[in-house]
């Protein structure tokens, strides 16, 4: 598959990652290399990633803990602390291997410590290729708010080799299926289309879905990096999905959701607002909830637990003026942006979700 230039990054795909990080080593001369991975990916991922690099560079391995909840300030302290005890300066490079957790926080260390080092990210998980790996956000969560502390600034390169998905069981696999199926709802029927049989997806089918999935977020990004207009249709069922995933990640009896798992709620929640606000067709929505539900199930929100999902609401990134800005859809392919949606219509599609 061809290399992507996405601004300042080049993303390059399978055996063409190593031969250009080795030719990138080579030529920038870094005073050490860093590697982050977590406990996951220094086990199934870190050996094979070492055995392909070629510098006589001294490299460091860092690592942290798994999962979302560890994506904080707490754990950037830590990292920030770990470079400084080895000496890292400003000539140093951060290699951040791992899903969105990893490449997230390890882009933020990066571009913060010392005012700013090098970093270049290897996204394992579907989803963290196919999102993560375009448009230089990074940062972490403020408790259980998502990604309230980042800036934007791309890596020198990204790596995407598709044979780490060897390593991810099914529900990751589906978690980062769903910001696929996000960029055929908001781009057009052509990329939607492939995915309405699943089960007769193959693996080669799966790399050219993935490359194809990249370039639409990267001409997305292209024409506005700082989320001015265009790049706010990528938040397309985040606006509800990332309040759901706070709210189930805040409280221990529920089962804490992957990111794509609550992405799929809050995409469902705002195909139905968009058929009342929009005339985005009833017939279509159904189809939708149907096959998001086969591949996903259903997710158990009781009644009670609208009210605290929407008061976080207002915590949401495309927020302005004290209005929450959701992006919704008049089509596929066509999205409305900055749309304010009733309490009331949200309750209503959280029914239509349950029922």
């Amino acid at each position: 598959m061809d290399s992507i230039t996405a601004n300042d990054s080049v993303i390059h795909f399978n055996e063409t990652c190593y031969t250009s990080l080795n030719q990138h080593l080579k030529e920038q001369n870094f005073s050490k290399v860093f590697i982050l991975v977590d406990e996951n990916t220094h086990e199934h991922c870190l050996p094979k990633f070492l055995s392909k690099l070629s510098t006589n560079t001294e490299i460091e391995i860092i690592e942290i803990e798994s999962g979302e909840i560890n994506k904080t300030i707490d754990t950037c302290v830590g990292v920030w602390n770990t470079l400084s005890e080895l000496n890292a300066d400003r000539k140093s490079l951060l290699i951040n291997i791992g899903g969105g957790v990893i490449t997230d926080l390890g882009g933020f260390v990066a571009c913060t410590f010392k005012r700013g080092i090098a970093y270049i990210n290897v996204p394992t998980t579907l989803l963290s290729m196919v999102d993560a790996s375009v448009g230089g956000k990074t940062g972490v969560d403020l408790g259980v708010l998502k990604n309230q502390i980042g800036v934007i600034s791309n890596p020198h390169q990204v790596l995407i080799d598709t044979e780490y998905l060897d390593t991810l069981p099914q529900n990751q696999m589906r978690s980062g299926l769903a910001e696929m199926l996000k960029h055929g709802l908001i781009t057009g029927e052509d990329y939607w289309n492939n995915f309405l049989n699943l089960s007769n997806l193959s693996l080669e089918d799966l790399d050219r879905l993935i490359h194809e999935s990249v370039i639409i977020k990267k001409n997305v990004v292209e024409q506005d990096p700082f989320e001015n207009g265009l790049r706010k249709t990528l938040n397309f069922g985040h606006t509800l999905g990332h309040a759901v995933e706070s709210y189930f990640l805040s409280h221990p009896e529920k089962t804490t959701l992957l990111h794509g798992e609550a992405i799929v709620v809050g995409m469902i929640l705002e195909c139905y607002i968009s058929s009342i606000l929009l005339g985005f067709p009833e017939k279509l929505v159904d189809d939708i909830k149907d096959l998001f539900l086969g591949y996903y199930g259903k997710v158990t929100i009781e009644q009670s637990d609208y009210s605290p999902i929407i008061d976080l609401l207002k915590y949401d990134k495309k927020n302005s003026h004290g209005s929450i800005n959701f992006v919704l859809l008049e089509a596929i392919g066509k999205c409305k942006l900055d749309c304010t949606v009733d309490e009331a219509l949200i309750i209503e599609a959280f029914g239509y979700y349950s029922k």
